[in-house]
């Protein structure tokens, strides 16, 4: 962990790790048997898990309540069911939400028996409890996030964004290398960078795949990719 006093830079290599025979999973933040202080979550985060599950396999039928859970493919798809009814498959550039609430059962596979599947998974405390479930799924076409920040969720679901029951500001980029990007950080709120996929530097400093950066107070972030990069940008009360 890199700290300076605007911002602390979460290393790849500190993450929780869990590896059964079908799940290849890496926590940013503490999850499971993986505890560290340092690594509780940030603001209303509390997990980002970095999944790959072979084909055919997943999590079967289980349980969450007054949590906030967003799926982000990166490769592959994703299969989902649960007791709303729901049954829908998601593929990169889709944005799927589920607002746990009161209490939902549901199921993820891998859609394929060929290809592996890889994934991030995202839980957020709600704004409040008991809300009733609900499921969410948006595409956002690579033409709106090319060499840009696109507001994919958002508390008020402006844009077009998903909604989250949260104060949070979710943005996407897809990067090629060279692109530059810039965010700046407003008053009396908070940030995190996850880089998904790629390389990039935030402000001169090398960030990779898996890296995570806690924004502390108001900065002008600037990342430039230093490979073809996909980033996550959280906007955070």
């Amino acid at each position: 962990m890199i700290s300076n006093t605007v911002h602390t830079i979460h290393d790849r290599n500190f993450r929780g790790h869990t590896k059964i025979g079908w799940l290849d999973s890496r926590h940013t933040f503490s999850f499971g048997n993986f505890q560290d202080s340092n690594r509780m979550g940030f603001r209303s985060l509390r997990v980002i898990n970095d999944d790959r599950v072979i084909p055919g396999a997943g999590f079967g039928t289980h349980g969450h309540r007054d949590m906030e859970i967003l799926t982000y493919v990166l490769e592959g798809e994703l299969a989902h069911k649960d007791s709303l009814g729901t049954g829908a498959v998601i593929r990169p550039g889709d944005v799927q939400i589920m607002s746990a609430g009161t209490g939902i059962q549901h199921s993820e596979f891998n859609n394929s028996e060929s290809e592996p599947v890889h994934f991030l998974q995202i839980w957020m405390l709600p704004d409040r409890q008991n809300i009733t479930p609900r499921y969410d799924q948006r595409d956002f076409p690579l033409a709106e996030k090319q060499g840009k920040l696109r507001l994919v969720g958002s508390k008020d679901g402006r844009e077009g964004s998903i909604v989250i029951h949260q104060d949070i500001d979710l943005y996407v980029s897809v990067l090629s290398t060279g692109d530059r990007i810039t965010f700046q950080t407003p008053p009396n709120r908070f940030a995190w960078v996850q880089v998904a996929r790629g390389m990039a530097t935030l402000n001169g400093e090398s960030l990779r795949e898996g890296d995570g950066v806690q924004i502390n107070s108001p900065e002008l972030l600037e990342l430039t990719a230093e490979s073809n990069a996909e980033i996550l940008l959280f906007d955070l009360a």
